[in-house]
Parts: structure tokens; C-alpha cells; sequence
């Protein structure tokens, strides 16, 4: 990778990282369900326009929309709500990592390396270490959710692959444009649901409200989510990955919670515990090896599997490692 695309995928990470802060404001003006289909909504409207729609199967597609739109924000959003700390949340949210390598092996029959199985094991001791720590301060239950969310992303990590996988034949799928459609499935299941739990009108007085001098932020950090951490975030993380193999970009993502953690402490004055910390140091290490991806793999070959084309994927996809077609991570 060369410096100037190393600075690239810095540059995501801190944008990615920053974008915890930014959901932890909307969520002090808006109800959880509310935001997250307020959130993609105003990607949504834009793509059906202007985006033509990658010639994926539906049901891949619902699935990526289901996992990662419906049930990954529906969750976070609801454990940030509910007292998940705003650093925490970008830590464990990395749970999709070995979630998404189990997922892989149950459903798409991939085989696991030893290493991955050592990766799963570490990550899952690191997440006990958390909610250890905090079952003597605080309820498990916004822990429990973030990691409900982190399952969700995993489910959407596999509706991506297998979207890309059976990709009707000239050429490979797009990822921008696959990820950009994932966006038109969440805004009206997440507003039904917003209207059923937390009141058909509240999400709407709420909207109104934040059209005032104190409610500007709320708008400022819509803004952020949607233009910054998803897509110029998305839009560099999908041009990183089409350049190189995956196992060299994926591993950057692991840097996006110290970036949360980081700035939850210095703005939200968020502080972390040391039990809290090595817990983080513990996942990020067992993310990082359950999702490595093999030596020596190549940027063409890399290329090539993510490129491939539904009438190979039957004699090869179970060859393919679980690292490869790596999605494009937001938050």
C-alpha cells in the first residue's frame, strides 16, 4: 500500500471513529428508531434517482439491507440510548468481525483456519473481560444489545458477499453502488417500527423541534453521518478495496474504536476503565487474527474473487476465504 493510500485509509478510520460521536448527538434530539430511518432515508431518496440499481438477486440484497440497515442501527442506536458509552460502542460494534467468520462457516460451509478459530476465542475472552467490568458498574443489557447489533452487521456481511457473488454475468457488481442501494431498504421498515414503539407523531415533533437555535446539532450531525462517515467513508473504503487485497485494507477497520474511544474521552469526557481497555486491546487483537487473510494473497487475485461471477461461485465460493469481499463498513 503506498503512503498516500495509507493516509487514505487513515482518513476513513477518523471519519468512521468520529461518526460515534456524531450518532451519539442525533440520538440526544432523536428516538433511536427514528434516527436510523431519518439516517438513510436521506441517502435513499437521492439513489433511486440517481444510482442505477446493481443487477444483484433481491433477496441478497434485502438480506444486506435487513442485517446491516434494519437490525445492526436498530439495535446500536438502541444501546446508545439506553446508556451504552459512545467509545464502548465503537469497540464492541467490531464483534461483526468473528460473527461474520461463524456465519461464514455455518451458512456458506467455509472452511475455518486454526488461527480463526484462535481469533474467535481471543475476541470472545476480550468481550467477557467488558461485560465483566461492566456488570459491577452499569446494566448488561446496552452490551447486549451492541452485540446484537455487531450479529446484525455480520447477517448484512453475508448478504453483501453472496449479492456480489451471484451477480448477473458482465462484470463484477459495483460495491458503491451495491452498498448505496443497501440504503433504500431500512428507511420505511424503520419507520413503521418507529411509529409502533415510540409513537407515530414523535418522530415528527422531534424533527420539528430541532428546527430551533438548540437543535441545529442534531441536523449538523445528520449531515456528518450521511455525507462524511457514509459516503465519503464508503466511497474511499470501496477504492482502497478495489486496489488491494482485503486482508491489507479489513485490518484498518480495527483502528476505528481506538478513534471512538479516543474521542468519547476528550469530548463526551467518556472515560474508560483499564479492565475496559485491555478487554478493547484483547478484541481488536482476536478481531484482527480471526480476520486476516492469507499470506502472500495478491491485490489481481483479490480482484478476481471479488469479481466473480455466479457461475463460478458453485465449484469455488467454498474455497474462498472468509476474508475476501470484505463490505464496506459504516457506522
Amino acid at each position: 500500500m503506498t503512503n498516500r493510500d495509507r493516509l487514505l485509509g487513515l482518513g476513513v478510520v477518523v471519519l468512521w471513529g468520529l461518526n460515534f460521536l456524531a450518532i451519539r448527538v442525533g440520538l440526544d434530539h432523536f428516538e433511536p428508531f427514528f434516527f436510523a430511518a431519518l439516517r438513510f432515508a436521506v441517502i435513499a431518496v437521492p439513489v433511486l434517482i440517481f444510482v442505477p440499481r446493481p443487477q444483484v438477486p433481491w433477496r441478497w440484497l434485502l438480506l444486506y439491507g435487513v442485517g446491516f440497515g434494519i437490525l445492526q442501527f436498530a439495535f446500536l442506536f438502541s444501546a446508545m440510548r439506553a446508556g451504552m458509552p459512545t467509545g464502548l460502542s465503537s469497540l464492541v460494534l467490531q464483534s461483526s468481525a468473528p460473527f461474520t467468520v461463524l456465519l461464514g462457516a455455518v451458512f456458506l460451509r467455509e472452511r475455518l483456519r486454526p488461527m480463526q478459530f484462535a481469533g474467535i476465542a481471543v475476541a470472545m475472552a476480550g468481550m467477557a473481560v467488558i461485560g465483566w467490568d461492566r456488570s459491577h458498574s452499569a446494566a448488561l443489557l446496552p452490551l447486549v444489545l451492541t452485540l446484537l447489533a455487531g450479529l446484525g452487521w455480520a447477517f448484512g456481511n453475508i448478504g453483501s458477499r453472496m449479492a456480489a457473488a451471484h451477480a448477473a454475468p458482465g462484470g463484477p457488481v459495483n460495491p458503491l453502488h451495491l452498498t448505496l442501494w443497501m440504503t433504500v431498504i431500512p428507511p420505511l421498515p424503520m419507520f413503521a417500527l418507529s411509529a409502533l414503539v415510540e409513537g407515530p407523531t414523535t418522530g415528527l415533533r422531534d424533527l420539528a423541534a430541532s428546527f430551533s437555535v438548540t437543535g441545529w446539532p442534531a441536523y449538523a450531525a445528520l449531515a456528518y453521518i450521511v455525507l462524511l462517515g457514509t459516503i465519503a467513508g464508503s466511497g474511499l473504503w470501496t477504492y482502497l478495496m478495489s486496489r488491494y487485497p482485503a486482508g491489507t485494507v479489513a485490518p484498518l477497520s480495527l483502528l476505528v474504536p481506538v478513534v471512538g474511544i479516543a474521542a468519547s474521552w476528550a469530548f463526551l469526557h467518556e472515560r474508560p476503565t483499564a479492565v475496559s481497555l485491555l478487554g478493547a486491546a484483547i478484541v481488536i487483537a482476536g478481531a484482527f487474527t480471526a480476520t486476516s487473510a492469507r499470506p502472500g494473497q495478491s491485490a489481481k487475485s483479490a480482484k478476481r474473487i471479488v469479481g466473480i461471477r455466479a457461475s463460478m461461485f458453485n465449484t469455488r465460493y467454498a474455497k474462498q476465504d472468509p476474508t475476501d469481499q470484505t463490505p464496506v463498513p459504516a457506522a
